[in-house]
């Protein structure tokens, strides 16, 4: 019998029939229930934006700190490693990882993540046995879970001007950005932050640049701040215990140099605010003295858990740093010029929300003053004739769990508002 006569005509006509009836577009629907996120409002996400692991000076693996954030609630991570990015191929001595470290901490990397995952090469006989560090884009598998956590590439520009640090973090990369130093302190941060913009624009790609702890060996001062306006973010506080959060008699603290330079680029330039993040700035993981995680970190109100999405709404000022209060809702309406918080509260901790005020002609004594303190969960303070700017700290009476100076309470801080009209 001839193998193509099996079928019956019939049979052939209906098979053609039916490929050309329209297809039905159950296929092209979204199978199942809708994103989650896709319905929900908005809602705060916490995560850190400065943090340093076995790839530049930090002393463990970069897996294993992840998973000390992602375990402790933080829904973003970017790990900022000093001039590099965690991608290609990287190998450490286990000499130096044990001196660095302790001399666990390969053993408890390998009881996290299991045999196979802790990569070694060499001969214990000769003591030259190295431990492969693993790029970003192979560990981050292990950890992300949409709508829970997720892990950003970040790089801590690390810069030297006229013998003064000059380090800038930068969030969402796809390339090394090299320091590219300049003449001055705000020649590098100039330089340094084209670079991060030419990139951004290159890849089509929201990046967010923001200044480090500006008082680490008092490289940056606060007319450095107002004059390289396209500046729009530094940290307000960082948790790393030798970056002079709180000045000297020589230095203003961190938080009067933030009123100082958004008086100068406001009320004096014509610019734009500049806003404030929270990092821990973590290099210790072991217990060890030093920074040591979990000090500060921002809380972002965004739709989607999303690098980009975060970046968007840190550019909108949608966002506060924190050590340890949380808020449960900021609110700036610039009609009424009413800047509003309102706290969630701890049981058994009371609050004190401090309204920070600058005038137009302020002289240097009532920058950054004091206009409104309350003890409400939810309080406002509306903007009297002559003042421009307002930004709020609400501090508890509960200190930190791992504080790094004396008698520190946990804090937040909004973004500070305005009602002069900014340009960029």
């Amino acid at each position: 019998m001839n193998p193509r006569s099996t079928l019956p005509l019939a049979g052939i006509l209906t098979l053609a029939v039916a490929c050309l009836a329209p297809q039905s577009t159950a296929f092209f629907q979204p199978p199942g229930d809708p994103i989650p996120e896709a319905n929900a409002a908005p809602r705060w996400w916490k995560g850190n934006l400065h943090t340093h692991s076995l790839w530049s000076d930090g002393n463990d693996f970069p897996e294993m700190i992840s998973d000390w954030y992602r375990q402790r609630g933080y829904h973003f991570l970017a790990i900022s490693d000093h001039n590099v990015l965690q991608e290609g191929s990287r190998w450490m001595s286990l000499k130096s990882i044990q001196s660095r470290a302790t001399k666990e901490a390969v053993e408890l990397y390998r009881q996290r993540f299991g045999n196979p995952w802790v990569e070694t090469r060499g001969d214990q006989a000769s003591d030259s046995i190295e431990v492969r560090l693993k790029p970003l884009d192979e560990y981050r598998y292990l950890l992300e879970e949409r709508g829970k956590f997720i892990l950003i590439p970040s790089e801590e520009i690390t810069d030297k001007v006229e013998g003064k640090p000059v380090h800038m973090n930068a969030t969402n990369l796809t390339e090394v950005i090299k320091p590219l130093g300049g003449n001055t302190v705000r020649e590098a941060m100039e330089n340094n932050l084209r670079a991060v913009l030419e990139q951004e624009k290159i890849r089509g790609r929201e990046i967010l640049m923001h200044l480090n702890h500006p008082n680490f060996g008092y490289g940056i001062t606060f007319e450095d701040l107002a004059a390289v306006m396209a500046e729009r973010f530094f940290e307000v506080y960082n948790g790393h215990p030798g970056v002079n959060h709180r000045g000297d008699d020589s230095h203003p603290g961190v938080e009067k140099m933030w009123d100082l330079a958004n008086h100068l680029r406001v009320n004096k330039l014509g610019g734009s605010l500049l806003l404030g993040i929270g990092t821990d700035d973590s290099h210790e993981y072991f217990g060890k003295p030093g920074s040591r995680p979990g000090r500060g970190w921002v809380m972002v109100r965004a739709q989607y858990l999303t690098p980009e999405h975060l970046i968007r709404a840190m550019k909108a000022g949608d966002f506060y740093a924190s050590s340890g209060v949380s808020l449960r809702d900021v609110q700036w309406d610039p009609v009424r010029r009413k800047l509003s918080v309102a706290i969630e509260p701890e049981a058994g901790v009371t609050y004190s929300t401090q309204y920070i005020v600058t005038t137009t002609d302020a002289e240097l004594d009532q920058i950054g003053r004091i206009a409104l303190t309350t003890d409400s969960l939810e309080s406002s303070y509306r903007l009297a004739d002559g003042e421009t700017i307002v930004r709020a700290v609400v501090t508890s009476t509960r200190p930190p769990i791992d504080p790094i100076f004396d008698d520190q309470k946990q804090q937040a801080w909004t973004q500070p508002f305005t009602i002069v009209e900014q340009s960029p």
